[in-house]
């Protein structure tokens, strides 16, 4: 039987997990350069200046004169008005469990449907996603994965929540909040993975419809912030506050880069800061560095430092510690902080233990904080 180009494509494109995709890709030369498009949308957050247009949404606070474009690759000035180029148009679609993220005192066992652009407003020499943080919507093969859509997908393939993840959610934030609303409104769950690089105001007006978020706290230096990551340290930190100020569950992950970010005594006053400011009792997660992108020359992290990150961590007061990228080593399975017993064990992203009822720990009837099935 003979059947259209469209429906070959549809049919030859094969998602996450194995499932068929419904939606067709794109193009990505056919978004334009000249003017906004089907994969546009005019930004929320933006001042026009006598130098251009500000853009509002993150640190970085671009100011972009007619036809250039942001430092995430993803805002144009186009006619006096600031334009996203990365709305409905995912270079990423995935179904992961939700212990990816990581998220581990997070609906466990539950999935996520992940969707990324490309473009990010960091440029981390480290970068594991670099192929589609580094480049543009332009550049990258998408999916026609309007809001409408990523929620009706997520509920067709049964996930629990949407997450906006692998490349960097703030460069993406338009498609991000309408996605989010629609989501909400039916009871999907949203959770952001991010760098947490965002100003408060559009912080703020995505919270209300934000369920969960893993933060990554690349160090606690403003200075290798600066030269690893292209950023600020404290807009992070006020992210972090913000979140958990407002209810959202909130887990942060600190990447021990050898030569970068494995100073044990920053790493004690990273600690230190988090339980000063009411984090001791949501997960902090340590990951493991492996040699990548522009860090190729690094060794992998050492194991014993990631030892001593962790018992530094503990010793401060946090009382959920994690260590990343570590198979077969048991540092992923959460402990009661009381009794000492396993609650819950994992292999991998598999649970083989699960010892927490009504959120306490079966065995001495401890509160472990987090949001449970």
């Amino acid at each position: 039987m003979k059947i259209s180009k469209r429906e070959f494509i549809r049919k030859s494109m094969v998602c996450a997990g194995g499932l068929f995709c419904p939606y067709f890709t794109v193009n990505s030369k056919a978004i334009g350069t000249s003017g906004p498009g089907k994969w546009s949308k005019e930004t929320m957050f933006y001042s026009v200046t006598p130098r251009g247009v500000k853009c509002g949404i993150c640190p970085n606070e671009c100011t972009l004169r007619p036809g250039e474009t942001s430092d995430c690759r993803n805002r144009i000035n186009y006619d006096g008005k600031l334009y996203s180029i990365a709305y409905g148009n995912p270079c990423a679609v995935h179904i992961d469990p939700i212990e990816k993220k990581p998220l581990l005192h997070f609906y466990p066992k539950s999935k996520a449907f992940s969707i990324a652009t490309a473009g990010c407003n960091f440029v981390c020499l480290n970068c594991q996603n670099w192929e589609i943080s580094q480049t543009s919507p332009k550049k990258t093969r998408n999916y026609d994965l309007m809001p409408e859509r990523v929620v009706e997908s997520c509920k067709k393939n049964s996930c629990e929540s949407i997450a906006y993840t692998y490349s960097e959610p703030v460069s993406f934030y338009e498609y991000v909040y309408d996605t989010s609303k629609l989501a909400h409104e039916v009871s999907i769950k949203n959770v952001m993975v991010s760098n947490g690089y965002i100003n408060q105001k559009p912080l703020k007006k995505l919270i209300p419809y934000l369920d969960a978020a893993n933060i990554d706290l690349k160090s606690f230096d403003d200075e290798i912030y600066l030269k690893l990551n292209a950023g600020k340290l404290q807009p992070v930190l006020d992210t972090l506050i913000t979140l958990k100020d407002n209810g959202v569950w909130v887990e942060i992950t600190n990447l021990i880069i050898p030569s970068w970010t494995d100073d044990l005594e920053m790493i004690k006053r990273m600690c230190a800061w988090l339980v000063s400011n009411g984090f001791s009792e949501y997960p902090l997660h340590f990951s493991r560095f492996h040699p990548t992108y522009r860090l190729t020359q690094l060794p992998a992290t050492p194991l014993a430092t990631l030892i001593k990150a962790s018992d530094i961590a503990r010793r401060e007061g946090c009382k959920y510690v994690y260590v990343g990228n570590i198979p077969g080593k048991g540092m992923e399975n959460t402990i009661c902080p009381n009794c000492r017993e396993v609650v819950i064990e994992r292999r991998g992203y598999t649970i083989l233990k699960y010892d927490i009822s009504s959120g306490k720990c079966k065995h001495c009837g401890t509160k472990i904080n987090g949001i449970w099935n």
